[in-house]
């Protein structure tokens, strides 16, 4: 049996003479259908493979197997339990006609040439086989002297019998890219935002000459990325809290919130080495820009809270973009030399700003706060609409922040978010001591359940002792000798910060009134013994400074200054211990129950991880089952909603990020929430 002309065959190009195949000698019967069958099995394994570049003979068009090649195909087949095919010397025709259907070679479908080519070219011994096979009455026309095909770069399609046996199943090639089109399309926890494809032109199908079978085109090996990366919005509006109560009952001032680490230009540029998956052409700024700016359209949030946004790209192209867009921003530049910060965005016509706190966590002469990272505090007063009559929002609190990357200095980061934890204490903070609604964001560098995600949602911490690698839990450092450990107490009292995450000023009680200062009190240091020293180089003036002042008598020598200073409140350092009472918990489960996978934010070479979180205020519930996407008691904020995230397996399928639908090395975070209105 002879297969199509083309690279790789006897009929090259180079003008090699076609070198006689070794055919088992089993019998004429016996030999022709092994060889059916080993052809039909090395184009299913052609047929399962992921990648469309294949290696090797896969590459070039299918050739008739070696002996070596035919010995390993019938062992793996005898392995799988399908040997009864071959037990009975009567059922060879029958096999061999069946597996003749199943093993017609792949056929190389040129796109671009369809309509050039007319009809399928084929080598006389091969048409002589397949009239054989199929016990065809009429012959199909030989075809002398022809050229080689040319290697095709289309996607291949596979013709398989219309009925084939039970027995014979395990040789037909299948349509693997049709499976996994359906395998995308009932995957609920992939779901997409962007405007579906265009519909291409449907060309002409090729006429299919042979009788009696069908012929199966799969869809194209490479599915588009907005398919593969389906992202589902989880409504929570109508899910009962744990109260049992309706998350939507009663008025409520509605808002979107969205986190995004949109990747610095001059960072990637920094490490380069970890975006050598991706294409050239998709690394371009302008070409991100366009992807950011239409996926912030899509979505539309109220808040945009934003990390690694780089200085000149945000004054140049980001701001002006996004105040168009109707957005209020505010930025904040790391310290020293870096080109990147923070910017929180918001619109407003929802909100007023109150305040804006921008949090620099760089402390000249402490070795434990000498990074250059950088927060932002914005109090936001929610403007509602009229028509809802004389109603009031409480202000909402929104911190965004990206904490250090290096995994061995999870001391670094625990001081960094505790400064940012005061700074949100202080501005969050109202007249009666309590706090308004919170939602802090941002890129933490850290996964969930390590020390510092726990220390952010339970608001306790023991790290004494602890490895500093192990706060974040990015890395297992446990393997080195030398580890750095976390002592008592963790960062020095001058940074003005108290173990449980508030500044020393705040925690002060406010004086009733300045002080004032009579002038009974100020007459009191008249005499008192610095008055009556002569100043040195004072001139001396007859009858003006001439003369002592003489202290009358019963007159003090010196002045008491009694209750002119309040002696300052001492707060005494718990051991090993950091608490903050600011009750946040995770938007996010961090797992996909449908899928039993674990979400991703980010892919750092390759390993998918989550390092990117929205807090809000909420009071956790306790709840053992992760399965549960409710693992909170709701309170003034609510959560209406939020926008799945997807799992390793998913952006794999996608070549990782940044690819070209998504244009950052992180996945956007957004949720929905509402907020209670009341009466004045």
């Amino acid at each position: 049996m002879m297969y199509p002309a083309g690279p790789g065959s006897g009929d090259s190009p180079e003008g090699f003479s076609e070198q006689p195949r070794v055919q088992p000698q089993i019998g004429n019967c016996t030999a022709q259908t092994l060889d059916a069958f080993f052809t039909c099995r090395k184009n299913a394994l052609l047929a399962k493979s992921s990648s469309t570049q294949v290696e090797g003979d896969f590459a070039m068009a299918p050739r008739g197997p070696d002996q070596e090649e035919c010995e390993g195909l019938l062992q793996q087949w005898r392995e799988e339990g399908s040997s009864q095919v071959l037990s009975t010397s009567s059922e060879g025709p029958l096999v061999d006609n069946g597996l003749a259907q199943s093993s017609l070679a792949l056929l190389m479908d040129n796109p671009g040439e369809q309509d050039a080519v007319s009809e399928d070219k084929w080598s006389n011994r091969q048409l002589s086989d397949l009239r054989a096979a199929e016990n065809l009455e009429e012959p199909f026309p030989e075809v002398l002297g022809e050229e080689p095909l040319p290697q095709a770069e289309g996607p291949m399609w596979a013709a398989v019998p219309m009925q084939t046996g039970p027995q014979y199943a395990d040789c037909a090639v299948l349509p693997v890219g049709a499976l996994a089109a359906e395998q995308w399309e009932e995957d609920p926890a992939v779901v997409a935002w962007s405007i579906a494809p265009e519909p291409m032109p449907q060309e002409e199908a090729a006429i299919w000459p042979f009788g009696g079978l069908g012929q199966l085109q799969p869809p194209p090996m490479e599915i588009p990325y907005h398919e593969i990366l389906w992202r589902e919005w989880e409504d929570f509006s109508t899910q009962p809290d744990a109260q049992g109560l309706e998350a939507g009952d009663g008025p409520q001032f509605q808002f979107t919130l969205m986190s995004y680490n949109i990747l610095a230009q001059d960072l990637m540029q920094q490490s380069s080495e970890l975006y050598l998956h991706c294409h050239p052409d998709i690394l371009n700024w302008n070409y991100r820009f366009a992807n950011l700016m239409q996926e912030f359209q899509h979505w539309d949030p109220d808040i945009l809270c934003l990390q690694e946004v780089q200085e000149d790209h945000y004054w140049e192209q980001l701001e002006p973009s996004l105040r168009m867009m109707g957005f209020t921003c505010f930025y904040k530049r790391r310290t020293g030399c870096k080109t990147d910060g923070c910017a929180v965005c918001y619109k407003p016509t929802r909100f007023r700003l109150l305040c804006a706190s921008p949090v620099e966590y760089f402390r000249p002469g402490l070795e434990l706060l000498n990074r250059d990272n950088v927060g932002l505090v914005l109090l936001l007063q929610p403007l509602v609409p009229e028509g809802l009559g004389q109603v009031s929002v409480a202000p909402l609190c929104v911190a965004n922040t990206h904490v250090l990357y290096n995994p061995r200095r999870g001391d670094v980061k625990l001081a960094q978010m505790a400064i940012l934890l005061a700074e949100v204490d202080k501005v969050a903070r109202l007249s009666d001591g309590s706090h308004c609604p919170i939602i802090l964001c941002g890129d933490l560098n850290s996964v969930p359940d390590s020390p510092l995600y726990n220390f952010i949602r339970n608001g306790e911490l023991q790290y004494h002792g602890m490895p500093a690698w192990k706060v974040s839990g990015q890395e297992d450092f446990s393997h080195q000798l030398y580890q750095r450990k976390l002592q008592a107490p963790l960062w020095p009292s001058s940074l003005g910060i108290t173990d449980c995450c508030q500044y020393i000023t705040s925690c002060h009680p406010k004086r009733s009134e300045r002080l004032r200062y009579s002038r009974d009190f100020l007459l009191r240091f008249r005499f008192c013994d610095i008055a009556c020293q002569r100043p040195v180089g004072l001139v001396l003036m007859e009858g003006v400074t001439d003369s002592k002042p003489e202290r009358p008598a019963g007159w003090a020598e010196s002045v008491l200054e009694e209750d002119t200073l309040e002696p300052e409140p001492v707060f005494p350092r718990t051991v090993g211990t950091i608490q903050h009472c600011l009750h946040l918990t995770s938007v996010y489960t961090h797992f996909l129950p449908q899928h039993g996978r674990p979400e991703v934010t980010t892919m750092p070479l390759g390993l998918g991880t989550t390092v990117d979180y929205i807090f809000f205020s909420a009071e956790s519930c306790e709840n053992g089952n992760r399965t549960d996407r409710r693992l909170y008691q709701d309170g003034t904020l609510k959560l209406l909603g939020r926008l799945s995230l997807l799992s390793e397996e998913i952006l794999w399928a996608a070549n990782g990020l940044p690819n070209p639908f998504c244009s950052s090395d992180h996945l956007c975070l957004l949720a929905s929430f509402g907020m209670e209105v009341t009466a004045p």
